[in-house]
């Protein structure tokens, strides 16, 4: 098993991510380009970058200061992130997390996600990809 957001398990993720066409295949459609950051909320970096041109994820691994500026970067405490990787989440268990500050937006908005139907599907499938991934618990 690879711990959460990892180098191993975001290189999972990523394969994952390009193998699944209610993701890649619906965000080329609209010609998505994105660097997506992951981290928790009680750090000042987060701990994983994802960089997806034209749908596809062409970069997925630790963050680092040279990476360039997240469109991105989603914040959440350990047990919340566990949770969503084991169990998935809905449109309105995402809102519901969004609402509560379970989920934080360092950067993009959420809101504009939810206005436009071509991202909000593949944003909520996104999270069902992380339960095909074997993780370890620890940070």
């Amino acid at each position: 098993m690879a711990a959460l957001f990892s180098e191993e398990w975001m290189k999972q993720y990523k394969d994952a991510w390009n193998n699944e066409p209610e993701v890649s295949g619906k965000l080329a459609e609209i010609g998505f380009n994105s660097v997506i950051c992951y981290g928790f909320k009680d750090e000042e970096h987060p701990r994983a970058t994802f960089v997806v041109e034209n749908g596809q994820c062409v970069r997925a691994g630790a963050w680092s200061e040279s990476d360039p500026a997240p469109n991105w970067d989603m914040r959440a405490d350990l047990k919340d992130w566990l949770k969503w990787v084991a169990d998935g989440i809905s449109m309105m268990g995402m809102g519901t997390a969004f609402a509560t500050g379970k989920l934080k937006f360092k950067a993009g908005d959420y809101k504009a996600i939810l206005k436009d139907p071509r991202m909000a599907g593949p944003f909520i499938k996104n999270f069902s990809l992380m339960q095909q991934l074997e993780t370890d618990e620890l940070k």
